[in-house]
């Protein structure tokens, strides 16, 4: 065939799919400001990855799916618009399963797309490609909602559906099927029908309810603020209620930093602990602000208040969800708490001394894992002030390093604190990077938890990131290690066989450190962060304890 026959035959190609389902679908995302997208290319999702180049939207390819939407978890913990993830059919879906879970329970706005059978052809069961029984079905079990469309237009409504509850719902995770002969036919949709719909107005907020809470709060003489992910969007509201009323700010794990750590009625995201958990119940007026204060953030079955409740949450259901609520008020956030302060009386209070509390968190930390809180103090030492912080569910993370790295910003920690998966770490990291090249990020996680993401590294390579990551080797899974010891059990699978760190990261193509001594953590980690690039600091644990341990008997 000749070069005149090939150019044309690619023209041919490029204008039948000039104007598909695919980019009307892609078109409308864009339109809402989402400019990358996570995933991987298959055989049916093709059209969904043709236009991106076009539309302005940066494709990062993971390595598998799960880290596909948990990169996209990362990068819209930073951005504040959804996180998207485009899969093909069958077990491109499946993979992304556990990020879709984890966006449910951890309330994360996640919009994932992929390809379905043709219309008609809805689980034949002859063994098509990636036949799956009833894909939609499979998501909607998990997700917020799975929608299997007929159509372009039902799609691109889909997608303002899903932007829609983004904006005015709780953000969880929704899912769009398009069926192939769908996807690849043209859309014949308007400009207009594209175009980013308006945010629907805000239900009005109870001004009874109002009115009764400030009344409450007005008169009270020990208020304390609890700050869940559902507050980090109203940063300069919660801090200035914490200021009129003087009030102690906890926080959950989602909503760390909504006040800054810094600041003097900060007492932290420390509700695992009792002496934090004491300062929320002995309240005369406990407001909780966008949190359903689970157990698994708490680590007690539930908060025992001997005060009133004040409760504000944008979902009704919430509002009684573990702690009965005096007054509950439903709303966004920042638009109750503006409100609750003009019902308040001017001027301020006495700040109460907090430094006792402080002083019994820090101890309490301290006891429950002296060795782990010692190395996570100097790996947050080594941290910009200004690092983003990817964490997982490793010790290192869950016993110290989300208790003593202070930060001034929400969602400068990225964690799971209730779905507790492994593998979240350095995806999200990734995602956060690309979100935020201005920021240091920094991943720490545990040896058992990279090795569900290890293949990310070449995620980050790719993408031309810096990026450090922390692998604190305390030799596999020592917290069920010791479940299984204390339930009379002996250990069994779980002392893991470990690869060489330093020689994986250089082939991965990032530079691989390993600390040989605690006192060489955090110049490792300083030294990791300014050079740049994927960074990978080994840390193993157990040999750091025992040359302290050496070192200390000596001296």
């Amino acid at each position: 065939m000749s070069i005149v026959s090939t150019d044309r035959a690619e023209t041919d190609i490029a204008e039948q799919y000039a104007d598909t389902a695919g980019r009307a679908v892609m078109e409308t995302i864009r339109a809402y400001g989402v400019t990358t997208v996570f995933g991987i290319p298959g055989t049916h999702n093709l059209e969904l990855y043709r236009p991106l180049a076009e539309l302005g939207i940066r494709a990062v390819t993971n390595r598998h799916e799960q880290g596909s939407g948990y990169g996209a978890d990362g990068w819209a913990q930073q951005t504040g618009l959804p996180g998207v993830v485009i899969t093909t059919s069958g077990p491109g879906l499946q993979n992304a399963m556990s990020a879709i879970g984890t966006a449910f329970c951890e309330s994360r706005p996640l919009l994932v797309v992929s390809p379905g059978v043709p219309r008609g052809e809805e689980f034949r069961d002859v063994g098509t490609l990636h036949e799956t029984k009833d894909a939609s079905a499979m998501v909607g079990a998990i997700a917020e909602w799975s929608r299997r469309v007929s159509s372009a237009a039902e799609a691109v409504d889909a997608v303002h559906d899903a932007f829609a509850l983004f904006r005015t719902g709780r953000p969880r995770p929704v899912h769009i099927e398009i069926p192939l002969d769908v996807l690849e036919a043209p859309a014949d949709l308007p400009a207009s029908a594209r175009a980013a719909r308006p945010a629907a107005r805000a239900e009005r907020i109870d001004r009874d309810a109002v009115a009764r809470a400030g009344r409450l709060i007005g008169a009270a003489r020990r208020p304390v603020i609890v700050a869940g992910g559902g507050a980090t969007r109203a940063v300069r509201e919660v801090t200035a209620l914490a200021e009129r009323l003087s009030a102690p700010v906890l926080t959950t794990l989602n909503g760390k930093a909504t006040l800054d750590e810094r600041h003097p009625l900060s007492l932290g995201a420390n509700l695992r602990l009792e002496a934090a958990r004491d300062v929320a119940e002995a309240a005369d007026v406990l407001i909780v602000l966008g949190s359903k204060l689970g157990s698994a953030e708490l680590w007690a079955p539930a908060l025992a208040v001997r005060g009133a409740v004040v409760r504000v949450d944008v979902s009704a259901a919430q509002l009684h969800k573990n702690l009965e609520a005096t007054v509950g008020i439903v709303g966004d956030t920042a638009a109750v708490v503006a409100e609750l302060l003009d019902a308040l009386p001017a001027g301020t209070r006495a700040q109460p001394e907090l430094a006792v509390v402080r002083d019994a968190i820090a101890v309490e930390t301290r006891e429950a894992a002296p060795e782990t809180v010692e190395l996570a103090e100097r790996i947050a030492a080594a941290l910009p002030d200004d690092a983003i912080v990817a964490g997982d569910s490793s010790q290192i993370v869950y016993l110290a390093l989300a208790n003593v790295v202070h930060q001034s910003q929400p969602h400068s920690l990225l964690y799971t604190p209730t779905y507790a998966t492994l593998g979240y770490g350095l995806p999200a990291a990734i995602g956060a990077r690309v979100a935020r090249p201005d920021r240091p990020v920094v991943a720490v996680l545990g040896d058992g938890a990279l090795m569900f993401c290890v293949n990310e590294l070449a995620t980050a390579v790719e993408q031309r990131l810096d990026l450090t990551i922390v692998c604190v080797d305390n030799g596999g899974y020592a917290e069920i290690r010791q479940n299984e010891v204390d339930r009379g059990i002996h250990p069994i699978g779980v002392d893991l066989v470990q690869p060489d760190w330093v020689a994986l990261a250089a082939a991965f193509g990032g530079v691989g450190r390993r600390v040989d001594a605690l006192d060489d953590v955090e110049p490792a980690i300083r030294a990791a962060v300014a050079e740049g690039g994927v960074q990978l600091v080994h840390v193993p644990q157990a040999a750091l304890n025992r040359r302290d341990r050496s070192s200390k008997e000596d001296s």
